[in-house]
């Protein structure tokens, strides 16, 4: 029997759930279901919960790759740390949540709408890659990707001379391998390249910047960059 196709929860600030959670608040959604802030009725310590659709997880694959991936990566600091897996019953279909750490901050986009004009300055874009690469690099070693960066899943703990970056909505397209690799390095690089103002700004950007993005040729870049540590390298070796 095809699993029941829901688009959303619904779940209201207070409703309990699995008679160990309520309801914050919901914190965001996506292809594969929906992420809430929740509270642990017995400790009132806050977590996030991802609540997979059920046509997305089935026969709870979705949700115990994720589970597993995260669990692969528990010593990667820029991914959210895992706790549990829980079910709970909406209209007579068991639905799977994992519940994992809550990332206090915001994302990425969130923090550009702040910034004058938008955008960060180069010197903070570049610190930015650099901390956003170093947790590619480390995901990478460990034989996973993330696969789909963009500036919504990226979320920032705290900003300033450097930032403290955690991943969210890490996306399962299949086996680790170099298509994955160069996806994940491509990915930085547009979202450094949209940091900085994006097209608008591209023109006026130094140098090094510009040496960084190539224009967004995806040939181009990987070329400059095979894998996430040759970035982190060249990052580390410029000169303004």
């Amino acid at each position: 029997m095809p699993a029941r196709n829901i688009s959303s929860f619904d779940f209201a600030p207070g409703q309990r759930l699995a008679g160990k959670y309520e309801v914050v608040r919901r914190l965001g959604s996506g292809w594969e279901g929906e992420t809430y802030l929740l509270r642990e009725r017995s400790t009132r310590v806050e977590r996030a919960g991802k609540f997979f659709f059920p046509q997305r997880n089935a026969r709870d694959r979705s949700a115990s790759r994720y589970a597993r991936k995260l669990h692969k990566l528990a010593s990667c600091p820029i991914i959210v740390g895992y706790h549990t897996r829980e079910s709970v019953d909406v209209e007579g279909v068991q639905v799977t949540f994992l519940v994992s750490e809550y990332v206090r901050g915001e994302s990425l986009i969130e923090l550009l709408r702040r910034q004058p004009g938008g955008r960060l300055n180069p010197f903070a874009a570049l610190h930015f890659l650099h901390a956003l690469a170093e947790g590619i690099e480390k995901m990478h070693r460990g034989r996973e990707y993330h696969g789909d960066l963009h500036g919504h899943n990226i979320m920032v703990e705290r900003f300033g001379l450097t930032f403290d970056l955690k991943l969210l909505d890490l996306y399962n397209h299949g086996p680790f391998n170099r298509r994955r690799v160069n996806d994940d390095i491509c990915d930085m690089v547009r979202v450094f390249y949209d940091s900085l103002g994006g097209q608008r700004f591209y023109a006026r950007q130094p140098p090094a910047i510009k040496q960084i993005c190539c224009g967004l040729k995806r040939t181009l870049i990987l070329k400059k960059f095979r894998t996430a540590r040759q970035l982190l390298d060249h990052l580390e070796g410029l000169e303004l």
